[in-house]
């Protein structure tokens, strides 16, 4: 009888694989790993500039220069909607005495008067649709990004804060012509962005596209900011302020190229998991630090001052040019006008008592606001 040969397979179980938490760098061959969220995380930025554009809205509404300018406005055509004459304001925009109506900062308002609630209308108001269409533009290209980078939360904390950061820096440097600093909160997206770019440079493979975006929008938005009404002071602390806070929150972690060590796979990845969520959590810790310290001491001296109502254009000669370039149809240094009013025939003639330049008005009933408007125009 033959003998039955008979083979033997050997069969090796293996054990379930151990689930590992979800952010876990399950490839340990990857060098860099930047995720970004989903498009619905971007409600920060989306909220800030619907109320932008609210408030524009209702600025042209109060401003109504087809009734209160008796038709003389840019685009009449647009009736309520229309703009003040471009000598009065180059911007396409409100005259002074309704951006004081909405808000805007002016010195006598602010330390005479003591109406500290236009710190928080002055971010959010804008001197025309010129300075409208930029300024959102620009903050829509840079607060989306950081904002599907970093999340809502962080990115709402740089735009709150530089926001009003810049509007204390501009209650600084404040003369008696109304301002506002909606560029405040751009600028300090801007200066997160920076930082972003400073801390992480390495890791970016677009270097040269990127900072050039960043130098354009930066340098538009700050020339824009010689033009009438609109603020560059508060452009300068909401950059200063945006590039400490994103020292302080934006940081992203990176996953470093390694070579797993002989043994269990499992144990390699726990290993790694680990290590990750120790640099995260100590990422850059002196810089944040640092950088913390100076965001505070920034945001208490400004805040002090302006309790203080100390006005740094008193002892600095050259600080409203850092804000304004004279020319023809405007002036930078703070100064006061008067000007002499007469009726006679259904007209209004207006002579200002420093130049002696005059103009004469087809209509009589017109609000001492708007004289006062009309005044600082002809003078």
């Amino acid at each position: 009888m033959e003998e039955e040969s008979s083979e033997f397979i050997d069969i090796k179980l293996s054990s379930p694989a151990k689930k590992l938490p979800l952010d876990l760098p399950q490839d340990p061959q990857l060098k860099s790993c930047r995720r970004l969220r989903r498009r619905g995380d971007t409600w920060v930025i989306s909220v800030m500039v619907l109320i932008q554009l609210g408030f524009f809205i209702a600025t042209m509404l109060v401003n109504d220069c087809f009734t209160n300018s008796h038709g003389d406005c840019t685009f009449p055509s647009l009736g309520r909607f229309s703009f003040q004459p471009l000598a009065e304001n180059p911007l396409l925009g409100p005259s002074m005495s309704k951006l004081d109506e909405m808000g805007a900062l002016q010195k006598n308002f602010l330390t005479e008067r003591h109406q500290t609630w236009r710190l928080f209308t002055f971010p959010f108001l804008h001197a025309g649709l010129f300075h409208l269409v930029i300024n959102l533009c620009s903050v829509i290209y840079v607060g989306i990004r950081l904002e599907q980078e970093f999340g809502p939360l962080r990115i709402g904390i740089v735009y709150i804060l530089s926001a009003f950061v810049g509007a204390l820096m501009a209650s600084l440097f404040l003369q008696n012509i109304p301002v506002v600093g909606s560029s405040g909160a751009l600028f300090g997206l801007l200066g997160a962005l920076l930082s972003e770019l400073v801390w992480n440079w390495k890791y970016h493979t677009k270097k040269i596209s990127e900072v050039a975006s960043f130098v354009f929008i930066f340098v538009c938005n700050f020339l824009l900011g010689f033009l009438p009404y609109v603020d560059n002071f508060s452009s300068i602390g909401g950059f200063i302020s945006g590039f400490l806070l994103g020292t302080v929150l934006l940081f992203a972690p990176q996953f470093q190229q390694v070579t797993p060590s002989k043994g269990d796979q499992i144990d390699y990845d726990l290993k790694s998991y680990i290590k990750l969520k120790l640099k995260q959590k100590l990422d850059r810790p002196v810089s944040r630090i640092v950088s913390l310290i100076l965001f505070t001491l920034l945001l208490a001296g400004c805040l002090l001052a302006v309790l203080y109502g100390i006005n740094i254009n008193s002892y600095c000669t050259w600080c409203p040019y850092v804000d304004c370039i004279p020319f023809t149809s405007w002036h930078c240094k703070d100064r006061e006008t008067f000007c002499e009013t007469m009726v006679s025939n259904a007209h209004l003639t207006m002579t200002c008592l420093g130049n002696g330049n005059f103009k004469v008005f087809h209509y009589t009933n017109i609000s001492r606001a708007r004289i006062n408007d009309l005044c600082n125009l002809i003078c």
